[in-house]
């Protein structure tokens, strides 16, 4: 029988950090965050990451355990929160995997396999050297069913498919092999709300994020380092609008809208990939009830 693993997931600012700790309390569960910028020691006002406080005693995982210049991917998240959730089980207590990047958590409870290949540092070099666009375009070229999966400004996957395509079997061959099987019994609940709602709840924290301190924070890292724009943590929403700020090419103004559209379209396309890619029980917010229907839901489901 396969064990028993509750996911959380859904846009930014839908509140699933919140549902996680509540669901953690109620049933002795314990949370493995699956959003790939948490993890970031210095970073902790732009990704929204949970407090102490909110965490409310229930023990979090992938929180503040790299440094924003360390190598931190989808590989390294799928091989370490396995070991957990083997850990969490084996004490009673239930995993919750609760986050927003669909393919850390697709690959976590999927039977996702990744596979070693040997480094080509030229290929990487010529590939880090073109624009986005060129980018995008040579994918179109040699592998165009993963062009369509991958924004064209997500340069870190287009680089990664590319250099994929140049070692064999392109990334869509590779993963059309795979039989696409859940390999944990999983309730995985989504939760939604009115679109515009949203925006408005996105808008707002970003406002809040500014209020907190954002541009300090990223000041505080430049202290220390004049260029981390070239890190992966620092292509992030939230972090990669400064950087014409900081050359003196925009205001702060044009940052703060910056952020504000790509945290809505992010959220749109969040929207798109979990309906298309995973089986999800969606409960609307904005339903009073929708906290009880979930209890209910998890309640029978960990009987």
């Amino acid at each position: 029988m396969k064990e028993k693993v509750i996911v959380i997931i859904g846009p930014t600012a839908v509140g699933k950090s919140d549902l996680s700790v509540k669901l953690a309390k109620q049933f002795n569960g314990e949370i493995i965050s699956g959003d790939s910028m948490q993890v970031y020691k210095e970073m902790s006002i732009g990704t929204a990451k949970i407090s102490e406080e909110e965490m409310d005693t229930i023990v979090h995982y992938f929180i503040n355990t790299h440094r924003y210049n360390e190598e931190y991917n989808v590989k390294v998240f799928q091989t370490k929160a396995r070991e957990i959730i083997s850990d969490i089980l084996s004490r009673g207590k239930i995993p919750i995997i609760c986050g927003g990047t669909g393919l850390y958590i697709k690959s976590l409870i999927y039977d996702y396999c990744f596979q070693e290949e040997e480094k080509d540092t030229t290929y990487r070099s010529y590939l880090e050297q073109l624009s986005n666009d060129q980018l995008f375009c040579a994918l179109q070229l040699v592998d165009l069913e993963s062009s369509k999966q991958i924004h064209k400004n997500n340069r870190q996957r287009l680089i990664r498919a590319l250099e994929i395509a140049k070692n064999g079997k392109i990334k869509s061959q590779r993963e059309g092999e795979q039989e696409h099987t859940m390999i944990y019994d999983v309730l995985c609940v989504g939760l939604t709300m009115n679109r515009e709602l949203l925006y408005e709840r996105i808008n707002h924290r970003v406002d809040c994020m500014i209020e907190q301190g954002l541009q300090e924070e990223i000041e505080s890292i430049l202290e220390i380092d004049s260029n981390p724009w070239d890190c992966q943590s620092f292509m992030s929403i939230g972090y990669k609008e400064w950087k014409p700020y900081f050359d003196g090419e925009v205001g702060r103004d044009i940052v703060i809208e910056g952020i504000k559209k790509n945290s809505r379209n992010f959220a749109k396309r969040q929207y798109t990939w979990f309906k298309n890619q995973m089986e999800v029980q969606w409960f609307d917010v904005s339903d009073i009830n929708f906290e009880e229907k979930i209890s209910h839901i998890v309640s029978e489901f960990v009987k």
